[in-house]
């Protein structure tokens, strides 16, 4: 494993970690990357939902990257969505020394991450953002979403924290109206995939069924789990994260399997 960790420009906090496969042999095929941004309410960033994770899918024979974006305050101003694109922008301009496939960059998140995540994919074109990333256009869309058990609505079943770290408003105003996820769905959303769990108390699960309607309404491929039972931010849903779940642990196969069937998988 070679990592390579750098601070993001711009950024009082933020770094990206990636853990890059063997890249010596010259014929070594270009792999997929899943870019992850663990959740932790726009207030932290959860280390039980980073390298954890990084390993799994760097085990099942993806590159991987950990994004540990600006949170508190300086989570104001869209500050972790510029970050998360940048990352994007970053990956894809070392495509050729890391071997990534840049055409197969997928975004997973969880919880506030997941936001974060779902955030690449709705707003990569929203031209505040583009101003700040100058112009970086199509360079900073992902090609798919990994989205776990997350913060997706500002309103009824908003889980609020998130909204105000963003927005310093405790309000379903028009500042935490902008970072609603499904109200920015279109068509040019990314195929996504997501997991939830139906007694989720912190998320609640009407957040992963609005996001689904939106993608549903505007034709974006998608596939879904709400598995039974299970406390918000299971992760892996192993001990090495203190939430053993057998059931609910079922997603990441799920999901390798959910990367393959959209052209994303291993060559």
């Amino acid at each position: 494993m070679r990592l390579e960790t750098m601070k993001l420009e711009n950024s009082r906090q933020a770094t990206l970690t990636v853990y890059l496969h063997d890249i010596t042999e010259l014929r070594a095929k270009p792999r997929p990357i899943i870019l992850i941004a663990p959740g932790g309410g726009y207030g932290m960033v959860s280390e039980r939902e980073a390298e954890p994770v990084a390993i799994a899918f760097y085990n099942a024979g993806y590159h991987a990257a950990i994004l540990r974006y600006s949170v508190g305050e300086d989570a104001r101003d869209m500050q972790p969505m510029v970050e998360a694109l940048d990352s994007i922008r970053i990956l894809r301009e070392h495509s050729g020394e890391w071997r990534i496939a840049g055409d197969k960059i997928a975004v997973c998140g969880f919880s506030a991450g997941g936001h974060l995540a779902a955030s690449t994919g709705t707003m990569w074109n929203e031209p505040a953002l583009m101003e700040r990333l100058n112009g970086a256009g199509d360079l900073v869309k992902p090609n798919a979403l990994i989205l776990g058990y997350p913060v997706i609505t500002s309103g009824e079943f908003a889980h609020r924290g998130s909204f105000h770290n963003l927005t310093g408003s405790h309000e379903d105003d028009d500042a935490a109206r902008f970072f609603s996820i499904e109200k920015r769905v279109t068509s040019g959303t990314p195929p996504t995939f997501l997991w939830h769990t139906e007694d989720d108390s912190a998320v609640t699960v009407e957040n992963a069924l609005l996001m689904i309607s939106a993608l549903r309404k505007n034709q974006v491929p998608f596939e879904c789990h709400i598995f039974n039972k299970g406390q918000h931010g299971l992760s892996m849903c192993n001990e090495e994260v203190h939430t053993p779940n057998p059931h609910c642990a079922h997603w990441f196969g799920l999901c390798i399997e959910w990367l393959d069937s959209i052209g994303l998988g291993l060559e």
